[in-house]
């Protein structure tokens, strides 16, 4: 009953009935086009639900009520651009953003976040912390909230007096004030935690010169460290309370199985309980909290999300989804504090995005992400996995074209960023675009990705350019081998990392690829690490993390010569297509500058496109657009 449930009500749904023959597919627009709505949450008393909608080429925030279905208010949030929202109470939103930025008095710009609170009743919204208005004027992350007054008057969050203090403030709901001092921190302070009553109980420190993780807890008015480990970035991560508010919840790696695990921390005097959720095959991707900062769950890794939750009635409800529609992925967007309300975002087979609403034991519909792109037009996506040439096991996703059987098919190899990341198996924008065009596309989460425990994320320390690219070569020959692509049509695109894996294939394997297509990526290791080393310093945690994942700590220069793409232009045969958005501050838009100027040096063949206002994510519409319109001609005329 259940899944005749689903399938009626997808049926029902306009979006689903293509029309349209199987070889007509919607345009290229409606796939390099943001999806038309997002950030669907709902209120505590699960009356109204809010979502982001950027249809009609607009950019609002709109709030409804969920029994009439009829809007309450709506507010223009374009020059906002946030990124994620949430309600506080059932009269106000908070609404956390982030844009690219200059900074008075501070050369450059930064990637910068914010977060606004938006009342629903007079329709006004307003920043909490402003740079300079009572705090440090040269901070960028202003977007976290660590807990809200029993009165929903006041939000509690961190940030910089100065250069050197990393304190709590108590900050203004209802109008713009400057915030008050709450709690004095240090400046190695990177987080607080609150009791019921909103009383700091603890506070986590790094000392990025002593390379010292600290958890201190406050009893008796005193601070009293609980947790000391020396590294040179944090291996555990302090999530959130357990429910009594005694203990912190800690993510860790379990060394029974090697997969990270939740623990909990006494906060008496730092015993370290458990694992109390962990398994065999996956790792616990985070946790699930109330506005509280109060655990309820987890969320394990994988290709679709799992969840594990302390309420058993919970975890019977995910796994009757899962059966009703085990093709599909289910992910949680929001919940009122009950649980006895949710709101999933579901993908996958016969959608290509859609908010379903979760309510006394029904589900019903409440909109479609991407009604340009119906559910018959969703390609099918499948787990594949391979032996590379070291016996490693490379679990990988295959994406064919609807109707086709995958023999001798073109191909898109799409390595994903990170490299520590990995793909999902729900709608993806490029991958579906590739399909809808014929291509079969591989995505190998080659060693070095995570999501797949400790050793095969570690297998990849070290590894760039080396056995970390061997697993995309693998993967390539492989299925050539299977008869599943024409080995003669495979071309490469990827982004970030993928763009640094694109162009180390068209360096360090110049016959593979027909052509390449690098987006944000990076050619000069070397000089990333540079970059690194001047923005943070040479004792920061980043710089010891990078230096770790790129060459286990040997920064040797002639190691980093030969992994960059930079240094082996020579070898180059296949056409390169380089794309970068201008404000980029993960990966420096001169990366792909250097890149395109030795290519062109060389007489090679090379197209270099620079994003007007681009940022890495590609996360206004009309880059994404303008970079999925320029891919598309470029593969058409090379493979």
């Amino acid at each position: 009953m259940r899944t005749l449930f689903f399938l009626i009500i997808l049926l029902m749904n306009p979006a689903y009935l293509y029309a349209q023959s199987q070889s007509q597919q919607p345009p290229l627009e409606a796939y390099g086009k943001l999806a038309s709505k997002s950030m669907m949450v709902i209120s505590p008393n699960a009356q109204r639900m809010a979502y982001r909608d950027t249809s009609k080429n607009r950019d609002l925030m709109i709030v409804i009520d969920l029994k009439t279905k009829s809007p309450i208010t709506a507010i223009d949030v374009s020059a906002v651009n946030p990124t994620n929202a949430y309600f506080i109470d059932n009269e106000r939103l908070i609404l956390v953003a982030s844009d690219n930025l200059r900074l008075w008095g501070f050369k450059g710009r930064h990637d910068v976040s914010a977060a606004y609170a938006f009342n629903i009743s007079t329709n006004e919204i307003h920043l909490l912390l402003v740079p300079g208005y009572g705090i440090y004027k040269g901070q960028t992350q202003l977007g976290k909230i660590i807990g809200i007054s029993a009165d929903k008057k006041y939000a509690y969050m961190p940030a910089y007096k100065n250069a050197g203090s990393y304190n709590l403030y108590k900050v203004d709901l209802e109008r713009k004030k400057k915030p008050r001092l709450y709690q004095r921190g240090t400046s190695d302070t990177i987080d607080f935690f609150l009791d019921e009553n909103n009383e700091v109980i603890a506070r986590e420190r790094y000392n990025n010169k002593k390379d010292l993780h600290k958890v201190e807890a406050l009893i008796d008015d005193k601070w009293q460290e609980i947790f000391r480990e020396e590294t040179p970035y944090r291996t555990k991560s302090f999530n959130g309370l357990t429910p009594d508010r005694k203990s912190l919840v800690m993510i860790s790696q379990d060394q029974a199985h090697g997969r990270w695990a939740y623990y909990t921390m006494s906060l008496a005097d730092g015993k370290i309980s458990g694992p109390i959720f962990s398994h065999d095959h996956k790792d616990i991707e985070n946790v699930l909290t109330d506005i509280k900062r109060v655990v309820h769950g987890v969320q394990y890794s994988g290709f679709t999300p799992t969840y594990e939750f302390f309420d058993e009635k919970l975890n019977a409800r995910m796994r009757g989804l899962k059966q009703a529609l085990p093709n599909n992925t289910f992910t949680i967007t929001d919940y009122t504090p009950d649980w006895k309300s949710m709101i999933f975002y579901m993908d996958g087979e016969l959608s290509s995005g859609d908010y379903v609403f979760y309510q006394n034991g029904t589900l019903n519909m409440l909109a479609a992400a991407r009604p340009g792109i119906p559910g018959q037009a969703v390609h099918p996506v499948k787990e594949y996995q391979f032996k590379a040439r070291d016996g490693l096991t490379i679990p990988t996703l295959i994406t064919t074209p609807a109707g086709q059987t995958a023999k001798k098919l073109p191909a898109i190899m799409l390595p994903h960023g990170g490299p520590e990341s990995y793909d999902k198996q729900g709608f993806d924008w490029m991958s579906q675009y590739f399909a809808s065009q014929g291509y079969l596309i591989i995505q190998p989460q080659f060693r070095g990705s995570k999501g797949f425990g400790s050793e095969h994320l570690l297998s990849g320390r070290g590894e760039w350019g080396r056995k970390m690219q061997d697993d995309l070569t693998d993967a390539v020959n492989h299925l050539a081998d299977e008869g599943m692509i024409d080995k003669d049509r495979v071309c490469i695109v990827g982004a970030s990392y993928g763009g640094y894996a694109a162009l180390a294939g068209a360096t360090f394997t110049p016959d593979l690829y027909k052509c390449v297509v690098a987006i944000n990526g990076v050619s000069d290791v070397e000089r990333m690490l540079r970059t690194e080393k001047r923005n943070y310093g040479k004792n920061h945690w980043v710089v010891s993390y990078w230096q770790d994942v790129i060459s286990k700590g040997n920064v040797k220069e002639d190691h980093l010569e030969k992994i960059s793409p930079i240094n082996h232009i020579e070898k180059v045969k296949a056409p390169v297509l380089l794309i970068h958005g201008e404000l980029d501050q993960t990966v420096p838009v001169t990366q792909s500058e250097d890149m395109f100027d030795e290519l062109d040096d060389a007489d090679k063949n090379v197209t270099f496109i620079e994003l007007e206002e681009g940022e890495h994510n590609l996360s206004k519409g009309k880059n994404r657009l303008k970079a999925l319109k320029a891919i598309d001609k470029f593969i058409k005329q090379h493979i």
